[in-house]
Order: C-alpha cells, then structure tokens, then sequence
C-alpha cells in the first residue's frame, strides 16, 4: 500500500483529483488531496497576505498532523513549486516527487520567473485591472475554479536541503498542446527536457494536452498506480 498527497494546480481544488482517487482507494492505498488556503472549498479564505509558503505550509500540516511517511508526493502544474517547498522543509517523511506537467522551480525562482516576464506582466496588469491588486482570474469554464492569490506567484522559493535534492523524481510530460502560444506552458517543456536527459528522473509522456487532470484522469491514474 502506497500513501499518496496530491496537490492541485492554480485555480483549483481538491475537487480536481476526484476522478483520480476513486481507483487509487480501490487498489487499497491512502490518498490525501488538501485544498490550498483560498482555494477550491477553503475559498471563503481568500486574502492579499496569502502566498507561497502558506500553500506550501498547507501541504506540510496535512503530511505531518496525518502523521504520513514515505509519502508519495504529486504536484499539478502550480503545485510543481508547492511540492518542491514540502520537500525542502520534510524530505524524511517524503518517497518520491511527482511532477504532473508541473512548474519546477530551481533556488531563488517564483512562479513569474519561470513564466517570463512578458507573461509575468500580462498577469499583473490582469490583477491591477479586474482583481483587486491581488487576485488572478483564470479564464477555464468550471465554476469550480476559483481566483488565485497573486502573493503566491510573486514569492521566490528556496531551494538548499541537500536530503530533498536527493529524493526520486518523476515528471509526466503532456506533450499536446505545447506550442508556444500559451508563456504558461513553456516552463512545463522546459523541465520536461530536463528530465528527459537526467537519469536520475523518472520520466514518462502522456499524449494529452495540460487539462489532463480532467480530461484523462484514467491516464493520470494508471501512471500513480505504476509508481506505487
């Protein structure tokens, strides 16, 4: 039995892995799926202050108040940096990181440097102009998604804890729908190329476009089982 903490992407919620747990419980293994503060059902709790280290202390809580060890740790998109966070801070109590289509951030990198700064500034004049100076809309049709607390692509991560640079990794690269329109996605190609050529990554390619989560959470699922 394998223990599973699954972090969702921008915008999103726990909501977004319930297609996706459904087959882990039935293999007989733990799934945790926290909402991150603001996010999904914890919405009501939206504020400017909130930013990468209280999602990342999120996910910290959820692992070591459950008690989890040998977790195996899956970051949607966003959630790439989220899971590189928990892991500096309790790499002992974490297997192996799982990057789904995911931001990876390297010592010193937010969310807007790994998106570029023409992105970075589409996205803050968006919050300048419809979010209040601190919310970031998405434009994805589920009302489900909620706005993201800009804070949380503003702040650089740190990244020092040699025991976490020493954890396995895997990164599943989606490989439709890359074609450099969306700034976005860049960052995704970009580690996917890294692990691609690292031998010490996992890597495996799902032939599906970003929305994988919910347009193929079949796929998702097979994978985790292979991993577990």
């Amino acid at each position: 039995m394998a223990i599973f903490v699954l972090v969702p992407g921008g915008f999103g919620g726990s909501w977004i892995w319930r297609e996706v747990i459904k087959p882990l419980w039935a293999a007989g293994h733990e799934v945790y799926t926290p909402s991150l503060t603001g996010m999904g059902e914890r919405a009501h709790l939206a504020h400017p202050d909130i930013n990468l280290s209280t999602h990342i202390q999120d996910v910290v809580a959820e692992i070591t108040c459950s008690d989890l060890k040998e977790v195996i740790l899956v970051g949607y998109s966003y959630g790439g940096i989220v899971v590189t966070g928990v892991a500096e801070q309790i790499p002992e109590r974490i297997s192996q990181l799982v990057y789904l289509d995911a931001l990876i951030p390297e010592d010193g990198q937010s969310y807007v440097d790994l998106v570029g700064p023409v992105a970075a500034e589409a996205a803050t004049q968006a919050v300048q102009t419809y979010g209040e100076g601190w919310k970031f809309y998405t434009d994805l049709p589920d009302p489900r998604f909620t706005p993201q607390p800009y804070q949380t692509g503003l702040e650089k991560l740190s990244v020092k804890n040699p025991v976490a640079a020493r954890l396995p990794r895997v990164f599943i690269y989606c490989t439709e729908g890359k074609t450099g329109e969306d700034l976005g996605l860049i960052p995704m190609t970009r580690a996917a190329e890294r692990a691609r050529n690292d031998p010490n990554w996992g890597y495996y390619e799902i032939p599906a476009d970003h929305l994988v989560v919910f347009e193929h959470p079949d796929w998702v699922t097979e994978l985790l089982l292979k991993l577990a």
